[in-house]
């Protein structure tokens, strides 16, 4: 009884499994290639109003796939690229292009990454800036003896050594 239930669920399994080989594919015939790629840019160009982030030739929506067959019409009825898109822009607004057009409305979006790095590079300078500041202002905390007696010693000056004995001496 075991093998036969087994054997019935593993078919089961590959007939709900082989039913997404089912889903209806579109055909569409165009009279040349260069409507048929014009199709394609723009199902690929487009995205769905429904989905989150998939374009019209990625999605199975109801919506998408109506909005292919409007634009396969569109496309056979001879309208321009622009026509389409201004169609679909003023059905679906902006957020069915995946790249926005330059507008005021779309100023920033297209702006942002030039001030982001502009604002990182002015923000950079200040940093070096201050960071220099305060470097200066460490080494202007020391007295002339002190000043006199490092720069012997980074420059390996044999007066360093006279300095050295006569602070030596004093601290004694």
């Amino acid at each position: 009884m075991y093998k036969i239930l087994t054997k019935a669920f593993a078919v089961f399994s590959l007939l709900v499994a082989a039913q997404t080989g089912f889903a209806a594919i579109e055909v569409h015939e165009f009279k040349n290639d260069i409507d048929r790629q014009r199709y394609q840019s723009f199902i690929d160009e487009m995205r769905c109003p429904k989905c989150q982030n998939q374009n019209l030739s990625g999605s199975d929506s109801p919506i998408a796939m109506d909005l292919r067959n409007e634009l396969y019409l569109m496309i056979e009825s001879g309208k321009s690229d622009q026509e389409i898109v201004s169609f679909m822009v003023e059905r679906y607004g902006e957020f069915i292009l995946y790249r926005p057009r330059l507008s005021p409305a779309t100023m920033l979006l297209w702006a942002a990454p030039v001030l982001l790095l502009v604002l990182g590079a002015i923000l950079l300078l200040l940093i070096v800036r201050k960071r220099r500041r305060l470097a200066v202002e460490v080494d202007s905390g020391l007295t002339q003896q002190e000043r006199a007696r490092l720069d012997a010693l980074l420059h390996d000056d044999p007066q360093s050594k006279s300095i050295d004995n006569n602070n030596e001496e004093k601290n004694k």
